[in-house]
């Protein structure tokens, strides 16, 4: 008995590391697996709203802001909704952007123009363009659900003393204006900390920083400010958040086209 004991050893000692590569999942495996976790993590938080200011920087310095406010809407088994209502200044005043994400199809958009007043619809050709002259582009507002990119894992690395995983994400959207992003995702709360955009170049385009993370419900991290930068003209947007609020009974009627114009 002990030597069929010692031979049963033997082999399983011998066949564990094939056993543990022919198991090991790829980087591609990997990437998806972390995506996926971290859209896990961020479920079930049903609807948000809260106050939101942009400031618009451009290579001299030279800064103008704008004041709005962003409701959202949790969508199962598709993309969110979201809402985002400009208060101030009054050139803007009441320009409104609605928007429904899907997973594997184009996001419907729209922006309602106070001054002609009328709702126009973005082209599912034309998302790469910015958002009212800011650095962020129209793709840039949809939710990042994990349908909408193919993934890898690059490598574990530690980001401003915090502990993330570096993965690669290559956008499934015909039309995007990036050939693939880089994600630092800060590895407690599964929240991305810094995102490189490459453009379809695969040129450095821009970055985008996440700063003073806050949790919500003993759950769901939210920035408390983004600060995206375009390396190739200088110029930078941030937003920043105040007053979360979640849970508070919104509806798909409240995202609807006709809640645009009713918005101003």
């Amino acid at each position: 008995m002990r030597r069929v004991s010692t031979r049963v050893i033997l082999i399983a000692t011998l066949l564990t590391p094939l056993l543990n590569t022919a198991y090991a999942e790829t980087p591609e495996e990997k990437g998806l697996s972390i995506a996926t976790e971290a859209d896990n993590r961020d479920t079930g938080w049903t609807d948000q709203t809260a106050n939101m200011s942009m400031v618009l920087s451009n290579k001299q310095g030279d800064t103008s802001t704008r004041m709005m406010c962003i409701t959202t809407l949790e969508v199962q088994d598709d993309g969110d909704k979201s809402l985002i209502v400009f208060d101030d200044p009054k050139d803007v005043k009441g320009t409104a952007f609605l928007s429904h994400t899907h997973s594997l199809t184009p996001d419907d958009q729209w922006l309602y123009l106070p001054a002609l007043k009328r709702v126009k619809r973005i082209s599912s050709s034309n998302k790469s363009g910015p958002f009212v002259g800011s650095e962020y582009a129209y793709e840039d507002l949809s939710s990042q659900e994990v349908e909408k990119y193919k993934y890898k894992w690059l490598r574990d690395e530690t980001l401003d003393g915090r502990d993330c995983f570096v993965i690669e994400r290559y956008p499934q959207y015909e039309y995007s204006g990036y050939t693939r992003q880089i994600v630092w995702l800060d590895k407690i709360m599964y929240q991305p900390l810094k995102l490189d955009f490459y453009d379809r170049k695969d040129t450095l385009l821009k970055t985008l920083l996440f700063i003073d993370y806050k949790q919500y419900l003993d759950q769901y991290w939210r920035p408390d400010s983004m600060q995206m930068t375009n390396h190739q003209s200088g110029k930078s947007t941030t937003l920043s958040w105040t007053n979360y609020q979640f849970k508070i009974g919104l509806t798909d009627r409240d995202f609807d086209n006709n809640t645009l114009k009713r918005a101003r």
